[in-house]
């Protein structure tokens, strides 16, 4: 019997409450991800010893030049378990949120170290946080947890992750909590603090873990550094300009290769047409060449990195040269198809930047202005590009505190990376609306959704059930009724909950407990915490609230009696007001652009239909069985693991 089924059956008999079995699969996930990611670690260490040290033996002593080869051997490696891994993904394409394949994890694991190992110029914390992820989906898929569970544990496993890969427990609570698990303390909660001590437990878990497998020795040995004057300030606030420029041409570089590669470009149309491992094999030709005359440049490049922070001496010259050479072999590495994250590169030229800095200033300023040597606007610039390119200024700050552990640093620390990150999001302000849109199938054109009220489209009557109902006699009514959730009223029909099939369907297949089923009542089963809307809110409003629990309907509230329901809204209710708000548009700038030449019976005919499809929307509700799972079956891929943590150091780029 596996771990994962081992504890379900002891978490079964126990009957433990919903905080204890968190609790529980919180020290689940710290346990197996801190496991999983020194062994990722280890085979990372495997794969470069194998690839650049005895293969760029036997190469290296027949021709000098062939260590070109190395990389391109690697991308042939890679190739195969990536077209491997695409044969998965593409059998469970259909699957759920948490329904992933057990063999989709440790393929792309494996593809992972064997790209770092091979000299890809990308780093090993996205896979890591990704690994974490989908163990905690894993976790959440076997113990049949609800969408919101699921999602707490896919953010759990990933602050594990990045504790484990940084040994910075505290940096990878709040990349889950700022990054991860963002839009879920967006909005009213009544108790966050008990999900965010299942990612404190999870990340400190894993950190454990892994201080006893790998050592409980930093990411980077550091000197200590002193600030010498804190009229220091306004440099390394210049220095955080200087960052966010990087961090902006780091990710458009990205983007512009990943549509290079495919086909995008006017100049290159052919590359459409190149298989996968043909297009790998250019990344690793690329990597080849960067090998033999800039090695610094390639692989996961911490090495580079950790000389300069011991301020071993690099020439302005070659300092802007690999600044120049990291940024363009990463993202050529990130869209030829190698894996791996970004979140290394990032501290690579965030080091190089610092240190570029450091110098030109301390060349310019007279002898006389005391001003810290060039590793320290290195530390700080590490964190300023870090939080510019994951948009994660929080954990890029506790990050780099965790790795110094020298108080002095924070306030430049916290100002670069402060105006760095205030930079780019004046750059890129349309951010927010996007995210509000992604949970949904309708496009970002969130004004249409933002002029119609929740009023207008909500059902009147929604089941209910009394809270003291028999669980038996609850599970019939809402089967036979195929309501997909009910709320629990009290003998006042006052709101007091909301049971779901799921919810249902899990305790119903769970072993029997001590007390009889006959005995249960649906209160003893019900979500007691049961977000809301208010009548005169906007559909845009209900939207982003659904999205946060991935919510198929939600209970419409008296706003001065909250606990009042008169009525409920669905996402096809909204998706039906959304395209007829569309239609209705399209039909009056058609009308507007024809008027001279229609007759009058066509445009009365045309505002007929215009009518009936107002009334289509009031009955939403009714049919509609395509549309509303194709909806479902859209909102559940985007909350599926991999495109929510498809190498979660890329996904805020």
């Amino acid at each position: 019997m596996s771990l994962s089924r081992l504890l379900v059956t002891v978490l079964n008999r126990l009957q433990p409450s919903a905080e204890t079995v968190m609790l529980v699969s919180a020290i689940a996930v710290g346990v197996i991800s801190g496991t999983a990611v020194t062994l990722f670690r280890k085979l990372i260490l495997f794969a470069q010893e194998f690839y650049w040290h005895k293969l760029a033996v036997v190469l290296s002593a027949k021709w000098s030049w062939a260590i070109i080869c190395i990389p391109m051997i690697g991308a042939l490696v890679v190739s195969l378990l990536r077209l491997k891994l695409d044969l998965v993904e593409a059998n469970a394409s259909n699957r759920d949120i948490g329904q992933l394949s057990y063999t989709q994890v440790p393929l792309k694991t494996v593809a992972a170290a064997l790209s770092l190992g091979a000299g890809a110029s990308l780093g090993p914390e996205g896979p890591s946080v990704e690994l974490g992820s989908n163990i905690g989906s894993l976790l959440g898929q076997m113990m049949q947890f609800s969408t919101e569970r699921i999602r707490l544990l896919i953010g759990a496993g990933g602050a594990a992750g990045l504790a484990a890969g940084f040994n910075a427990p505290i940096a990878g609570v709040f990349f889950a909590l700022e990054v991860l698990l963002r839009d879920s303390y967006r909005t009213d909660k009544s108790s966050p603090n008990s999900d965010v001590s299942v990612v404190v437990i999870a990340s400190v878990i894993s950190a454990l873990v892994s201080q006893i497998s790998l050592g409980e020795r930093p990411a980077f040995s550091l000197p200590v550094y002193e600030v010498r004057s804190y009229w220091e300030l306004p440099l390394y606030l210049g220095l955080g300009v200087l960052a966010s420029v990087v961090a902006l041409l780091f990710t458009r570089a990205i983007k512009q290769a990943k549509r290079f590669f495919a086909g995008e470009w006017a100049i290159a149309p052919f590359m459409q047409n190149l298989a996968m491992p043909i297009k790998l094999l250019i990344g690793g030709f690329c990597v080849g060449i960067i090998a033999l005359t800039f090695p610094e440049a390639i692989g996961i490049g911490y090495e580079t990195v950790e000389s300069i922070l011991q301020d071993t001496p690099f020439k302005i010259p070659l300092l802007i040269i690999l600044l120049v050479v990291k940024l363009l072999l990463t993202a050529i590495s990130s869209a030829s198809g190698f894996v791996g994250g970004i979140f290394a590169p990032s501290i690579f030229l965030g080091a190089v930047l610092g240190s570029l800095y450091g110098q030109a200033i301390a060349s310019f300023l007279p002898a006389s202005i005391p001003i810290a040597a060039s590793p320290a606007y290195a530390l700080v610039g590490m964190a300023a590009v870090l939080a510019g390119t994951v948009r994660a200024p929080l954990t890029s700050v506790l990050l780099l505190f965790e790795m110094t552990r020298d108080y002095r640093i924070v306030l430049p620390l916290m100002a670069a990376v402060g105006l760095c990150a205030w930079v780019l999001d004046q750059i890129d302000s349309s951010k927010s609306d996007r995210m509000i849109m992604q949970w949904s199938d309708l496009p970002a054109d969130i004004e249409v959704l933002e002029k119609i009220k929740i009023a207008e489209v909500m059902t009147l009557n929604p089941a209910s059930v009394k809270y003291s109902m028999p669980l038996l006699q609850a599970a019939q009514f809402i089967t036979s009724g195929y309501h997909h959730s009910a709320l629990i009223l009290d003998d006042i029909n006052h709101l007091q909950g909301i049971v779901t099939t799921q919810d249902l369907k899990r305790f119903l297949s769970a072993p029997a407990g001590d007390r009889p089923l006959e005995e249960m009542t649906v209160q003893n089963i019900c979500t007691s915490e049961v977000i809301c809307t208010f009548a005169d809110e906007s559909l845009a409003d209900a939207l982003k609230r659904m999205a946060t629990r991935d919510l198929r309907q939600m209970p419409v509230v008296d706003r001065h009696q909250p606990k009042r329901v008169i009525g409920m809204v669905d996402r096809l209710a909204i998706t039906t007001a959304y395209n007829t708000a569309l239609t209705k548009r399209a039909i009056a700038a058609r009308i507007t652009a024809t008027k001279p030449t229609l007759p009058v019976a066509t445009i009365h005919a045309t505002a007929i239909t215009n009518g009936s499809s107002n009334n289509a929307s009031d009955k939403s509700n009714g049919g509609e069985n395509n549309l509303s799972n194709t909806l479902d079956s859209t909102s559940n891929n985007n909350l599926n693991t991999e495109s929510d943590i498809h190498s979660s150091e890329s996904i805020s780029s």
